[in-house]
């Protein structure tokens, strides 16, 4: 059954259960690391497949979305190596 499942990055789900236990980063850190500005960290990865999101999102009471990131690494690789083509 889980090979016949694609998690949401296009891998086999097997895959995604070793995700759950790499290292994630908070936009914070990797705003530190590729010194850049966290809101733009945050605008790279909000939508970005894989990425944990918390909090409230798309709210309906015309309030800001107050949402929390973690970036798993494998992510951050990704979107790093497309970004430097």
């Amino acid at each position: 059954m889980k090979a016949q499942n694609l998690a949401m990055i296009g891998r086999p789900l097997g895959n995604v259960e070793d995700t759950a236990f790499e290292r994630h980063f908070t936009p914070k850190q990797l705003a530190d690391l590729w010194l850049l500005h966290e809101s733009t960290i945050r605008r790279l990865f909000v939508d970005e497949p894989g990425v944990l999101k918390y909090g409230k999102v798309s709210r309906r009471d015309g309030h800001r979305d107050y949402v929390t990131l973690r970036i798993p690494e494998t992510v951050a690789r990704r979107v790093y190596e497309a970004r430097t083509r």
